[in-house]
């Protein structure tokens, strides 16, 4: 008979704690950000095997939940074989350094934002990714750097994790075990300035694409709110597409033929999540200004979700932080095929702006999403009426190609053009334009 060996590694085991303060109300329940922790770490390969959770009137300046709590931890912890505890909010360098005294060289005291991290590395695909979630690792770890070097190089064995460091160990490489402060610091200065020519490359295609006048919808949302099917699905994109939390990082453009044959670019971003540290987002700066290069917001909610609420909000949030809450949004309410028969997908949601319901998985929904995207593209463009001489018939190829023309009548000086073209085009008119 023929024995069947597993070769995978076997998973980690972690403990999850939740704390919040009695007098706050967080965007999302204790208990559902803990279990949401618990799909990041469930995405991070890790195998959940328990949890606390601790509320107080202000965190404890040793141990942020308390001594008593810590000591009852570290007891489920060692009943339960757990090596890994995971924190669901971001730990000072102080909580860290008093946590990881207590527990002991033999557990790893994580806490959201290094898992976060953690899965950016695994999820992380070209160079550009991978550039960008060095910067946020190495920034994230200079203030933790005495004790995270020496337990990284007892637990990764002097690789620093990659493919098989374990969780909270995969990143940037060896560098780190053998760098001091003024080592890390040259290395961030590098990994910025390539960052810069990355965002110098970003933006030269995006002026390219600007020379076609073709317009750019960006694709925002909750993370696993179904971003990358819904853009596969307008345009067969090939997008890795998972139920899982960050299951893409890097930006995917194409281009989608609208209902009023139009082309337009749709671009997919990297998803949010409650709780993104600042530093993530700026890290993430060269993707995320596909964003504020758009001409309007896609955003992607999963209307099954118990708290689709709380993630518009958060969304809305990091879009307010990139300064891009401006943009004209329609929403698409995904997953309509999953709702309980008669419920309403926007029921209970309150949001200011154009919802459609769809199903990225079914297709249903789809043509509505592309009408109502093109109606509030035309309500955004400029109204004007042109006098254009016969001999340009490049701009009026371009009105036609890019505008709305609702009339068109032939004088002794040549065209009078009369409808809408977006706000950048305004300016290859100006010459022509009738008061």
């Amino acid at each position: 008979m023929t024995k069947v060996y597993p070769t995978a590694p076997p998973r980690e085991k972690a403990y999850l704690v939740g704390a919040g303060s009695k007098n706050e109300r967080p965007l999302l329940p204790i208990e559902d950000s803990v279990e949401e922790l618990g799909r990041l770490a469930d995405t991070a390969g890790l195998e959940v095997v328990g949890q606390a959770i601790q509320r107080f009137n202000r965190p404890d300046r040793s141990t942020y939940i308390g001594s008593g709590k810590v000591e009852e931890v570290k007891m489920m912890v060692e009943e339960l074989g757990a090596g890994v505890v995971i924190f669901d909010d971001e730990l000072s360098p102080r909580h860290q350094r008093e946590l990881e005294k207590i527990f002991g060289e033999e557990i790893k005291v994580l806490d959201r934002t290094a898992l976060i991290l953690d899965i950016f590395a695994l999820h992380a695909n070209t160079a550009e990714g991978k550039l960008q979630v060095e910067l946020a690792q190495l920034e994230y770890r200079v203030p933790r750097l005495t004790r995270m070097w020496t337990h990284l190089a007892r637990q990764a064995g002097g690789r620093a994790g990659g493919a098989g460091g374990g969780v909270g160990l995969r990143g940037p490489g060896e560098t780190q075990l053998e760098a001091d402060r003024r080592e890390i610091g040259h290395r961030i200065s590098f990994v910025k300035d390539q960052l810069e020519k990355v965002r110098a490359r970003r933006e030269r295609h995006r002026m390219k694409r600007q020379q076609t006048e073709l317009k750019v919808v960006a694709i925002v949302g909750y993370t696993n709110a179904g971003k990358s099917t819904l853009l596969n699905r307008l345009t067969d994109a090939n997008v890795l597409s998972a139920d899982m939390l960050f299951a893409t990082l890097d930006p995917t453009t194409r281009k989608v033929q609208m209902p009023g044959g139009r082309e337009v670019l749709f671009t997919d971003t990297v998803g949010f999540i409650q709780k993104l540290p600042t530093h993530i987002v700026a890290s993430f700066r060269a993707t995320l200004e596909e964003i504020k290069d758009a001409d309007m917001l896609l955003h992607v909610v999963d209307s099954t979700h118990p708290n689709a609420g709380a993630q518009i909000d958060s969304v809305e949030d990091t879009l307010a932080e990139l300064e891009v809450d401006h943009l004209p949004v329609v929403v698409a309410l995904n997953k309509i095929d999953q709702l309980p028969e008669g419920l309403p997908p926007d029921a209970n949601l309150d949001i200011d702006a154009p919802m459609v319901g769809v199903s990225a998985h079914t297709g249903e929904g789809i043509e509505d999403l592309l009408t109502t995207i093109e109606a509030v593209m035309t309500r955004y463009m400029t109204e004007i009426m042109i006098e254009l001489p016969y001999a340009k018939g490049d701009l009026r190829s371009l009105f036609y190609e890019r505008g709305q023309v609702d009339s068109e009548e032939p004088n002794d000086h040549g065209l009078r053009i009369y409808g809408r073209i977006p706000h950048r085009l305004v300016p290859y008119f100006e010459p022509y334009l009738v008061n």
